[in-house]
């Protein structure tokens, strides 16, 4: 199994070429240990989230010395998206142990090459784009590692409905700033 963090210094430095060869071999797999929350969660949101999240946490990582510890890290920032949504929809609580299963299944699953060398730069760009509101409530949630909406909108200064509202216009408005930018979320995404 290839180990994706050869990629992890390069990214640390910025790198957008060296995420998106990170996120062409990550995303599969990052996407299988998400599949148990299909029916109770926005899987698409979560993965986008889990990304996101991996980008701006990369270069405070530290690797355990294990390989594919950065891709450990974004299922786990997955899983933790996934079960505070899932909670959050009051949704039932079974897709744990799928979703631990499917942890096991990932440290034997091979990864993909093939990477989208702009899609961080434009990524950033678009974030830096967002309003206030929406962009603080993002960060928090990118910065964040899994803890509960409720208290990342403590923290932004918001109640948890205002929070979960300028999550829902952040995503919407970088999805429109991303489209506006040619890049093709259906592909990006499937």
């Amino acid at each position: 199994m290839s180990d994706l963090d050869q990629y992890l210094p390069a990214i640390v430095a910025g790198d957008a070429a060296a995420f998106g060869r990170w996120v062409a071999g990550a995303e599969p797999q990052v996407r299988e240990s998400l599949r148990s929350f299909a029916a109770a969660v926005d899987v698409e949101a979560v993965l986008q989230e889990a990304l996101l999240r991996v980008w701006q946490t990369a270069p405070r990582f530290s690797p355990d010395g294990r390989p594919n510890g950065l891709l450990r890290l974004a299922v786990r920032i997955g899983r933790n998206l996934a079960v505070s949504e899932s909670r959050r929809l009051r949704t039932d609580s079974a897709e744990v142990e799928e979703l631990e299963r499917a942890l096991a299944r990932l440290e034997r699953c091979e990864l993909r090459d093939g990477p989208d060398p702009l899609l961080r730069r434009l990524v950033e760009a678009c974030r830096e784009r967002l309003p206030k509101k929406p962009g603080l409530a993002l960060a928090k949630r990118l910065l964040s590692s899994g803890e509960p909406d409720a208290v990342l909108a403590e923290e932004a200064g918001m109640r948890l409905n205002t929070f979960l509202q300028n999550i829902a216009r952040a995503r919407k408005l970088m999805a429109q700033c991303l489209e506006k930018q040619g890049v093709d979320l259906e592909a990006e995404l499937s």
